[in-house]
């Protein structure tokens, strides 16, 4: 590291948990951002404040006025611009130095089969069923650690999904796919602005720390956060053996 990234990155560097090897694999690393919005802007800002080197977004939206309530890698000067590009300048005036990739476009599962591999963590910040077992079965396919958040009204939740080890669940086990299933959105139900910097936040948390090499504590968890109360609840989770996306990749136990 140069002088200016131990100056930068220095309160980092003071965790015993991190140190200068933990900063150092950060600014190596490769996060896959999917989705740019109320989840992906705090996740976006934090990966790049701490210097993750690479950090690709996708979304394939346009800022619009009414994101800006709780979607703060966007601004008013943005709106009618794309997403991805308004988070990168976010992360740009923070932090130079991480090479992000944005990518203005629907996550099907073509571009999944192509980022995913090539990333160290995927970070699942979209807003819909379809999306999220698209990522879900890339990660499992590719053998990458998802972590997953969505937050609605005033209820979030937060896990991390990595079939490399057997006990850990992917989403699918939790959420099985349903073809009738309503999807409801913060169009029509709202959602608390605080309540995505918070999840948002906590992606982030577990990504770094999987990137650092302090890995996760979260797989076969579930936080469930009601915001009205500020309570927390875990569920704890256990692989579907009947899971038919991830049955046949499931790792050793560790």
């Amino acid at each position: 590291m140069t002088d200016e990234q131990l100056l930068r990155y220095s309160r980092h560097i003071l965790l015993d948990e991190l140190g200068v090897e933990g900063q150092q694999r950060l600014l190596q690393s490769h996060a896959l951002v999917i989705g740019a919005g109320g989840l992906g802007s705090p996740v976006a800002l934090f990966l790049g404040s701490a210097g993750v080197g690479r950090i690709t977004l996708v979304d394939a939206d346009t800022v619009d006025l009414t994101n800006l309530q709780r979607q703060l890698a966007h601004n008013l000067a943005r709106v009618g611009q794309p997403k991805v590009l308004s988070a990168a300048a976010g992360i740009a005036a923070i932090n130079p130095e991480p090479e992000v990739r944005a990518l203005q476009q629907r996550a099907g599962a073509a571009l999944l089969d192509e980022w995913v591999p090539q990333a160290d963590v995927v970070l699942d910040c979209s807003d819909n069923f379809a999306t999220r077992h698209l990522v879900n079965a890339a990660c499992v396919r590719h053998g990458r650690p998802l972590v997953s958040g969505a937050a609605l009204g005033f209820d979030g939740q937060l896990s991390v999904y990595d079939t490399r080890r057997a006990d850990s669940p992917c989403y699918a086990c939790l959420f099985p796919p349903d073809p009738g299933f309503e999807e409801q959105r913060c169009a029509t139900l709202g959602v608390f602005a605080p309540l995505v910097g918070i999840i948002g936040s906590m992606q982030a948390a577990e990504a770094l720390k999987l990137m650092s090499g302090m890995d996760s504590q979260l797989p076969g968890r579930l936080l469930v956060l009601d915001a009205r109360r500020m309570e927390w609840n875990e569920i704890r989770l256990q692989p579907d053996p009947a899971c038919a996306c991830c049955r046949e990749h499931r790792g050793p136990t560790q």
